[in-house]
């Protein structure tokens, strides 16, 4: 079990992080984190340096962005989780989040892997987009050999033939790693669908298949989002996700589970 701010993942909580993929104003920071914390997100989730396929794309706001996450937990009480690109960034990085997330594409970053456990920060970490499991466990094992044991692995779907989705959503994986490993293991909807329709249904499927929670993007205007617009939830749709996902929870095996809506009014009083 890993504790954050008071919250648990791998325990019998269910735990939602949430956010826009880019951090690019204060005001859409704001209304984001206020409207998921609303909704029962625990974390709110934001780029402030974003690895982008094309040198063209926003790469994120950088420090700024960061300082704007900041402001967000101090208002709304959330959580940080937010992507470190390169080992030179973790001293910085680690003093504005509380998570620190190495991406699909730095899985195999060992340099990355080393420095980020020494940050003694908790790491999500993200399976690579055509890494196996062993691949994926040997990576969160350098975290763990260099003193960090606060990993949480995270399924956020890998590239196959099929070109319909962004990515082939392994639920199977799920299940295996939550099997074979002792860390916490949750799924990334957003990256896996590629499409904001897609998104709820695979949030669901991470709920059946035994996740302890879930990353979703999400944005108060995703066809205005500077970065991965198209598989962001608007305000509306995250509400219905969330709502959505209650029936699947009540059927978990602990007896106990209750809503992410029931968790935060138990700990917002």
């Amino acid at each position: 079990m890993i504790s954050v701010r008071g919250i648990t993942l791998g325990a019998d909580r269910f735990v939602t992080m949430a956010g826009p993929c880019s951090v690019e104003t204060e005001a859409q920071v704001m209304a984001t984190a206020h409207h998921v914390r609303r909704c029962g997100a625990r974390i709110l989730r934001g780029g402030a340096f974003k690895p982008r396929s094309s040198p063209h794309s926003f790469q994120g706001l950088g420090l700024a962005g960061l300082r704007l996450l900041a402001a967000a937990r101090r208002e709304t009480g959330l959580a940080i989780v937010t992507e470190v690109m390169s080992e030179l960034d973790v001293p910085l990085v680690a003093e504005y989040a509380d998570i620190l997330q190495v991406g699909s594409r730095n899985m195999e970053n060992y340099s990355l892997l080393e420095a980020v456990a020494r940050s003694g920060r908790p790491v999500l970490l993200k399976r690579g987009l055509v890494a196996t499991f062993a691949d994926f466990l040997q990576s969160a094992q350098i975290i763990l050999a260099n003193g960090n044991p606060h990993v949480i692995l995270c399924e956020r779907g890998i590239r196959t033939f099929e070109t319909a989705l962004r990515n082939t959503f392994d639920a199977a994986g799920i299940v295996l790693l939550k099997r074979v490993s002792h860390l916490p293991v949750i799924a990334d909807p957003s990256h896996a669908a590629g499409h904001r329709e897609i998104v709820p249904a695979l949030a669901r499927i991470a709920v059946a298949a035994g996740a302890d929670g879930i990353l979703v993007e999400v944005h108060p205007n995703p066809d205005k989002a500077w970065s991965d617009g198209e598989q962001s939830l608007d305000f509306p749709a995250f509400e219905a996700m969330m709502a959505s996902l209650d029936p699947y929870l009540a059927l978990r095996p602990f007896a106990d589970q209750k809503s992410p809506h029931a968790q935060w009014s138990e700990v917002a009083g």
